[in-house]
């Protein structure tokens, strides 16, 4: 069992619709946050929802190369008994249309940002702790149309089984959760192509109830099936 009462949860994503649930739950489970996300007044917003939850929040995009480095800035001399990342872009179109600027974007944030920023906070975690990171179904069944998308979730996927042998030691829990398709609007934004007709998603708040528990209860890896 993780104890979240008390806890310093830093959440990466927290703008987002899942995001920003996660935050929700977690500070009713009695955590104290630090809310990331690329908008100042969505977290402003937030912020002020969650009140006292919230301990501090910092504006950052991880696709920035300063972004990993302004978020942990903000955690810098703080122990974290958490870190939640909830970010991600989402691109469609046949993979041998795809640019290189789409790419790009894809990566740095989907992957490489979060890489950077573990590496940055990873010291501050303590023993007990966890990094809860938040993959998709397409880790486990890369999809047509997707496949750039697709192979930056299965790469989170398999950094986070990585961490969690290389974390064990100091401490840290690694969940890598992979839900199903969720409502919570990312396909109506991509960063370039159209999606396709995609059938009814998971509710967001059943879905970041569903990984709050894995989180309490300990758990390591929650496939999409677990939804």
């Amino acid at each position: 069992m993780t104890e979240l009462s008390g806890a310093h949860v830093l959440v990466v994503g927290a703008t987002g619709v899942l995001g920003a649930e996660l935050s929700r739950q977690l500070a009713a489970q009695g955590a104290r946050l630090t809310l990331s996300g690329r908008s100042e007044d969505k977290l402003g917003g937030l912020a002020e929802e969650l009140g006292e939850a919230v301990v501090g929040r910092v504006a950052a995009d991880l696709g920035r190369p300063t972004g990993p480095a302004d978020i942990a800035a903000a955690v810098y001399g703080r122990e974290l008994d958490g870190l939640v990342f909830a970010s991600g872009v989402v691109a469609f179109g046949p993979a041998t249309e795809v640019d290189d600027d789409t790419l790009d974007e894809l990566v740095l944030v989907n992957l490489l940002g979060y890489m950077r920023l573990v590496r940055a906070v990873a010291p501050s975690l303590g023993k007990d702790s966890f990094i809860a990171q938040i993959s998709a179904v397409v880790a486990e069944s890369p999809t047509a149309g997707m496949a750039a998308y697709s192979a930056t979730k299965a790469g989170l996927s398999a950094y986070g089984k990585a961490l969690t042998l290389e974390l064990r030691r100091q401490g840290v829990r690694v969940l890598d959760a992979r839900p199903p398709h969720t409502e919570t609007g990312l396909a109506t934004r991509p960063i370039a192509g159209e999606a396709p007709r995609l059938p009814q998603g998971k509710d967001p708040v059943a879905v970041a109830g569903r990984i709050v528990s894995a989180i309490r209860d300990g758990e390591r890896d929650l496939a999409s099936s677990a939804f």
